[in-house]
């Protein structure tokens, strides 16, 4: 007699994969005062925007062993739930002996450059006749994925994450929201809440609103919390944010940036 509740040939556990977003927490400094410090800082400016993430702790860079139990602790401290560390030699053992898995963190996709068509190529909205097949040595190119497209507007709590594309929201961002995009960011109405580009690390990816006045922009990490309100010709009015190097770059729509 089986004592088992799972449905009658049904397996009591499966196996499935997925696929997890992580933030990744580079340490710089091997000093637990300074990363705990850093640590407090960096929450305190950012708000709830980091909480509840599972994180990746790298420590690549470090020469020297840091207290890797009181670092998991001050990482839990804030909400932040440690999966996995990226480290070498006597760290990488003290981080495993705190029950830390080694993870291997491959290069962040780099998202294609595109180039305008030519014009023959550029499609009619209504063919008369098919448009001939490629040669059969030739292999069609992948389609992008389609943008994400919210069509209403995001309030306070709300969170959305745009997986291998851009987003694309019509409507009010409102203080207290987040977007999130692999991609590029677009909104059309306000942005009062929290908006990062680029999350898998594309530096190329964009932020776009034709309202700013943000609490957090972000772009493939590099951050800047808006504590105060923006200079004149950047309050309210059409924007783009941008990477340059490892500053945020805000720009009127009208400037003509590279």
């Amino acid at each position: 007699m089986s004592n088992s509740s799972s449905p009658a040939g049904q397996t009591a556990l499966d196996f499935k994969s997925a696929t997890l977003y992580a933030v990744r927490v580079v340490l710089h400094d091997h000093s637990l005062k300074a990363l705990v410090a850093a640590l407090d800082q960096r929450m305190k400016d950012a708000g709830s925007f980091f909480e509840n993430e599972p994180v990746v702790i790298d420590a690549s860079n470090l020469t020297q062993a840091t207290d890797w139990k009181a670092l998991v602790k001050a990482l839990r401290g804030h909400a932040l739930h440690p999966i996995g560390v990226v480290a070498e030699g006597a760290n990488l053992e003290a981080a495993k002996a705190c029950g830390l898995p080694q993870v291997d963190l491959s290069a962040a996709p780099v998202r294609p450059a595109s180039t305008p068509a030519p014009d023959k190529e550029v499609p009619v909205v209504a063919p008369t006749a098919a448009p001939p097949l490629p040669p059969a040595h030739e292999t069609a190119p992948a389609l992008a994925p389609a943008a994400m497209v919210i069509n209403h507007q995001l309030r306070s709590g709300q969170r959305i994450y745009a997986r291998n594309t851009d987003l694309i929201v019509i409507g009010v961002v409102s203080q207290g929201a987040e977007v999130i995009a692999d991609g590029n960011i677009h909104i059309y109405g306000p942005l009062r809440g929290k908006a990062m580009a680029g999350a898998r690390g594309d530096t190329s990816a964009r932020i776009f609103t034709t309202q700013l006045n943000p609490e957090l922009l972000a772009i493939a990490g590099v951050y800047r919390v808006i504590e105060t309100q923006l200079e004149k010709n950047l309050h309210n009015q059409p924007a783009i944010v941008r990477l340059d190097g490892d500053t945020l770059q805000i720009s009127s729509l009208g400037e003509t940036k590279g």
